[in-house]
């Protein structure tokens, strides 16, 4: 499975969001960092979808090593938490 990097910021007391360095345009959100993370694959496959409709698809995703070696994000990256995302979620209900 793929995993996308997703970099944390907080926006307020009630609210965070999260942006995807490698989708860029692709954001997901939540009254905590719980909620942005458990939001964040539904962000990533309407991404894809939007995507699709163009012709294009995902980009590949790049490591963290990969992310912070280019300069465009390594200084966001000091300055943010970054997470994996799994995408598409694994489906651990048993079914």
């Amino acid at each position: 499975m793929p995993h996308y990097v997703a970099i944390i910021e907080a926006a307020g007391t009630d609210e965070c969001s999260m942006w995807f360095p490698d989708l860029p345009g692709c954001i997901s959100g939540g009254d905590d960092v719980d909620e942005a993370v458990e939001n964040a694959p539904e962000a990533i496959a309407f991404y894809a979808e939007e995507l699709a409709a163009d012709g294009r698809a995902l980009p590949a995703p790049r490591t963290l090593e990969e992310l912070e070696a280019d300069p465009e994000f390594a200084v966001e990256m000091g300055k943010h938490t970054a997470v994996l995302i799994e995408f598409p979620p694994r489906d651990d209900s048993g079914e």
